[in-house]
């Protein structure tokens, strides 16, 4: 996170939003920043994140207004207080989409997300919109200093729910549920071809045919995974 360079000549008088009036702030905007600076460098984030907060709400008119929200989320997000982050984020993003700061508060909603997820044997929910913010900044801002970052953490959210759903199908198969199982080791090697779990999608599907009587199938996916993955070791397993 970048430091922000504060400018605080603009406090006199500030107009409210559409109504040309004078906002009556009990403070003023330089000493509430300075004192949410203060406190989110002794690491009292919560305390931050209400000063931030408050700087925004009383001045919603200030060229600072977006870098409160800034600052507030992120607070908030170091206060592992992911919820508020994220509304933080949804209210920058109502009222500030052309910002500077859109690609970060994209990256920081999506390691929302990404701090949440929780291990392979429970419900993917977290991991799936953790992916999709990030594959939104991908496809937003490339060039961003973010991108390849996110771009990293797609990755691993990729393996992630293809575990979970490698997990998923060894335990149709251990039940001999085939039918589930093939639907999702296909859905593995159809859709997530560049995870790890995917030479292992193919071996089980061989299992899975051979299983309910289709060999002609079987034999598909086993010169599928020789031919993607000659050295692998679920390769090596193949009869």
């Amino acid at each position: 996170m970048k430091k922000l360079v504060l400018l605080f000549g603009f406090c006199g008088l500030l107009a409210a939003c559409g109504g040309g009036e004078e906002i009556k702030a009990e403070r003023p905007l330089e000493e509430i920043y300075q004192e949410a600076y203060a406190e989110f460098n002794k690491k009292d984030y919560e305390e931050a994140a209400e000063l931030f907060q408050t700087a925004e709400s009383q001045y919603p008119s200030s060229p600072w207004a977006a870098d409160a929200l800034v600052m507030m989320a992120y607070s908030r997000y170091m206060d592992k207080d992911f919820a508020g982050a994220i509304l933080a984020i949804d209210r920058y993003m109502r009222f500030h989409p052309g910002h500077k700061d859109v690609p970060y508060m994209m990256y920081l909603r999506g390691m929302c997300y990404y701090r949440q997820v929780s291990d392979v044997r429970r419900d993917p929910g977290m991991s799936a919109y953790a992916l999709q913010q990030f594959q939104q900044l991908v496809e937003r801002f490339p060039r961003s200093e973010y991108a390849k970052n996110a771009k990293n953490k797609i990755i691993i959210l990729k393996n992630y729910i293809a575990g979970k759903v490698m997990y998923a199908a060894r335990n149709d198969m251990q039940n001999e549920n085939w039918t589930a199982a093939i639907t999702r080791l296909q859905s593995i090697v159809s859709t997530a071809q560049e995870t790890v779990m995917t030479p292992e999608a193919m071996f089980r599907l061989t299992e899975c045919y051979n299983a309910i009587g289709l060999p002609e199938q079987a034999t598909g996916f086993a010169e599928m995974l020789r031919k993607n993955f000659p050295d692998n070791e679920w390769t090596k397993k193949l009869k």
